[in-house]
């Protein structure tokens, strides 16, 4: 049973969610057009985004959302044909839904800076693996006084059920509730990891198995269903390193999946075992990469960390 806090949030949520997934999965096989940073973005993004945005909006309209995309590259008049399309989608999900509402709802997220309340969303995290026909997750998370205290995944390749978690409470997909893994020693863990190598050093991650004598086979997936993997038991280790000395991770790719799998019984830091902190607005300035783990085998991940000189 999940927190009588925040009943309301978790319903909103999860009925967002699945607005969003099943736009999601209609629009999968529609091409991608790029941003000014050379990353895709689809019109799941923005029709995913529409949806929760509206949601949330509708129900605490006082609340601040920092999204992951905005209206203006979809309001160019080469994206014409991508607005239409746009329309028909959110047409068959929200009946009477015009385009002027659509970038309404897209632009309620907005929002730039921290304050004591106030939810962060990634529309499609997992971009590219969603073009690949592969995993992809929209991720919510609700975040008060710096805390995340209500967070939801949608991983449609992942499970046909919403993950959710709220602070203190535990988590669960669907009605069953989530626990991660017992498994110890390190050297028996399994490690998840990103397939797009930008997103992680992967031969740092390669030297700390090697170090620690944990084997070759890596579970790979793209988007946050990398948390859902740990949180349900079927990984032990998700490490996010830094690819560059000047590369800030984004709290909407990391906020959801952080509460879903400390809820599990996990454990979340950055590659210094410092608390990830949410009070930067966007950005989480204050961290350098992401450990992941079932909580059992995480100091031995941070001490191979300091060994080998990796994330500092």
């Amino acid at each position: 049973m999940l927190s009588n806090s925040y009943v309301k949030e978790l319903q909103v949520v999860q009925e967002a969610l699945r607005e969003a997934s099943q736009l999601c999965r209609a629009v999968q096989d529609r091409v991608a057009i790029t941003k000014g940073d050379r990353s895709p973005v689809t019109i799941a993004d923005f029709g995913s985004q529409a949806l929760v945005c509206r949601a949330l909006h509708a129900a605490f309209p006082e609340d601040p959302i920092i999204a992951e995309e905005d209206s203006t590259l979809l309001r160019a008049d080469e994206q014409k044909e991508l607005r239409e399309i746009l329309g028909l989608h959110l047409e068959a999900i929200r009946p009477g839904t015009s385009l002027a509402n659509a970038m309404k709802w897209i632009d309620y997220g907005n929002a730039e800076n921290y304050s004591d309340r106030f939810w962060t969303l990634d529309p499609i995290d997992g971009t590219k693996g969603f073009l690949r026909q592969g995993h992809f997750a929209v991720a919510l998370a609700l975040i008060e006084e710096g805390e995340v205290v209500v967070s939801g995944l949608a991983c449609p390749k992942l499970d046909k059920e919403i993950f959710l978690a709220a602070k203190g409470s535990g988590a669960k997909k669907g009605q069953h509730p989530l626990r991660v893994s017992e498994i110890i020693p390190v050297s028996h863990a399994r490690i998840c990891q990103s397939v797009e190598s930008g997103h992680s050093a992967l031969g740092d991650i390669q030297r700390v198995a090697e170090h620690l004598g944990i084997g070759t086979n890596r579970i790979q997936l793209d988007s946050q269903a990398k948390y859902a993997v740990v949180a349900c038991g079927d990984a032990e280790i998700y490490m996010r390193l830094p690819t560059g000395r000047a590369y800030i991770e984004r709290i909407w790719d990391h906020a959801p999946g952080a509460l879903l799998l400390t809820e599990a019984g996990g454990r979340v830091t950055d590659c210094a075992g410092k608390k990830l902190d949410f009070s930067c607005g966007k950005g989480l300035e204050n961290n350098r990469g992401i450990i992941a783990t079932n909580g059992k085998v995480h100091d031995e991940i941070l001490e191979a960390l300091t060994t080998l000189g990796i994330g500092g």
